[in-house]
């Protein structure tokens, strides 16, 4: 299993990006599915997560802003942010957790998301 993320990239505070993590392997609809996100100097946090049936959750801060789906024909999740904010700037990484599936877990490389005041 591999995990492909991309979209990133420089917003102004106020714009939109989206998020995409690509997973190659085994087959989407198996796994629930994280982004996480990590800023210069601070530890890697949970943004958002979404169940294998559809059960979304958000961390507060990001709620109301961001949108985690996922396209399992395409094995694609997605993260759609809107309303960026300069704390949103982190490398953000998506992320398959430990379920009955899969006993470890799995990390994307990474894409750098940057919102400039």
């Amino acid at each position: 299993v591999q995990l492909q993320a991309s979209g990133g990239g420089l917003v102004q505070t106020g714009g939109s990006l989206r998020l995409s993590c690509a997973l190659s392997g085994s087959h989407l609809e198996y796994y629930d599915m994280d982004w996480y996100r990590q800023a210069p100097g601070k530890q890697r946090d949970l943004v958002a997560s979404i169940s294998s049936g559809g059960t979304t959750y958000y961390v507060d801060s990001v709620k109301g802003r961001f949108t985690i789906s996922r396209d399992n024909r395409k094995n694609t999740v997605y993260l759609q942010m809107n309303s960026l904010k300069p704390e949103d700037t982190a490398v953000y990484y998506c992320h398959i957790p430990i379920t009955i599936v899969t006993s470890r877990v799995y990390w994307g490389q990474g894409t750098l998301v940057t919102v400039s005041s």
